[in-house]
C-alpha cells in the first residue's frame, strides 16, 4: 500500500458518516451510502459503439440499462488480469445509474469528521482529480470519490448519450437480424429448379433417343 501525506489543518469541513468501500488496485476507495444503489457481481456487457475506451458496456439491470465504466481505465492503471472479473458499485449520479467496475468490494465503514484531511498533494493526479478529501485510517488511506467526477468521461459523450448509442446499434442489429431471417426462409420455400441445358445437349439427347428406338424395333423385327 502507497503512503501519502496530507494537512490536517488545512482540510475543509466534513461531517462524516457512512462509506461503502472498495478496492482498485491498492487504492482503497469510499462512496457515500446515500449514493450507492446496489453492489453486483460480473454482468454480461453490451458494447457501445464509438464509446470512450473507459466506457466498458452496459448492463442490464432488470430492465433498468446502466452505463459501465472501468474505474482501472479511469485512473490510467494497469488492466486486471483476465481471469479476474470486476464487481459492480452501482451509484447515482446527475447523469443517471452508473457502475463503477471495480477489483473488490469492501464493508460499510462509519467514519468520524475528525479522520478527515484533505486531498495529499502527493497522490497520483489521475486519481486526485477525482477526490473529495481523505479518511487517514488506522493502517490505511480511505479516498473519497467523487462520483460526479468519476462519471465525467469526456463533454462530448455522457453515460446517458452512451446508453442512446448502444439503443440505436442494437436497433440496428436486431433489423439485419430480421432481413437476413427473412431471407432464409425465402430460399428455403423456393421450389427446386430442373438444371438448365443447352441446346446442343439437348439436341444431343434427342439423337440418342432415336437411335436406342430405332436398335430397339430393328432387334424386334429380327
Amino acid at each position: 500500500m502507497a503512503t501519502y501525506t496530507a494537512t490536517p489543518n488545512s482540510a475543509p469541513a466534513q461531517a462524516g458518516g457512512q462509506f461503502s468501500t472498495f478496492f482498485v488496485a491498492d487504492l482503497f476507495f469510499g462512496v457515500d451510502v446515500l449514493h450507492v444503489q446496489e453492489v453486483l457481481r460480473a454482468q454480461q456487457m453490451t458494447a457501445v459503439p464509438q464509446a470512450p475506451d473507459v466506457i466498458e458496456g452496459l448492463i442490464n439491470l432488470r430492465g433498468q440499462i446502466v452505463t459501465a465504466i472501468d474505474m482501472r481505465r479511469r485512473l490510467q492503471l494497469p488492466p486486471r488480469a483476465e481471469d479476474e472479473d470486476a464487481m459492480n458499485m452501482v451509484v447515482r449520479t446527475t447523469e443517471g445509474v452508473v457502475s463503477l467496475l471495480v477489483d473488490e468490494i469492501g464493508d460499510v465503514l462509519d467514519l468520524e469528521a475528525a479522520a478527515y484531511e484533505r486531498t495529499p498533494e502527493n497522490l497520483d493526479a489521475s486519481a486526485r482529480e477525482l477526490i473529495s478529501g481523505v479518511y487517514r485510517l488506522k493502517n490505511q488511506l480511505l479516498l473519497v470519490l467523487d462520483t460526479e467526477r468519476a462519471v465525467e468521461v469526456g463533454t462530448l459523450f455522457s453515460p446517458r448519450e452512451a446508453i442512446i448509442a448502444a439503443q440505436q446499434a442494437e436497433k440496428a442489429s436486431t433489423r439485419r437480424r430480421a432481413r437476413s431471417k427473412v431471407a432464409e426462409e425465402v430460399d428455403g420455400d423456393a421450389p427446386e429448379q430442373a438444371p438448365t441445358q443447352s441446346p446442343a445437349r439437348k439436341q444431343s439427347r434427342k439423337t440418342a433417343a432415336k437411335n436406342t428406338s430405332a436398335t430397339a424395333r430393328g432387334a424386334k423385327l429380327n
